[in-house]
């Protein structure tokens, strides 16, 4: 895990017992667990609203279809050597 070993990760530790204090980690702890999770929901808004977007594009439709029929000439192609 990054090259910390069992004594650095419980140096670690103690400086933030000190610094925060006993009370205070779990809170921070909380926060840290909300705001990674309340980012990878935003992250997947944003991917899925992309997904969307692409439906939405005129003209996108069309397009798949051309690349479709253009990679099956390639493989008819490549058959054919």
């Amino acid at each position: 895990m990054f090259g910390l070993g069992t004594p650095e990760l419980i140096v670690i530790l103690g400086i933030a017992v000190l610094v925060f204090g006993g009370k205070k980690l779990p809170e921070l702890g909380s926060g840290l667990g909300k705001a990674i999770s309340s980012f990878k929901n935003g992250i997947s808004d944003i991917e899925e609203g992309g997904k969307n977007v692409l439906g939405e594009v005129p003209g996108i439709k069309e397009v798949a279809a051309v690349k479709d029929k253009v990679d099956a000439v390639k493989n008819i192609t490549k058959i054919l050597k």
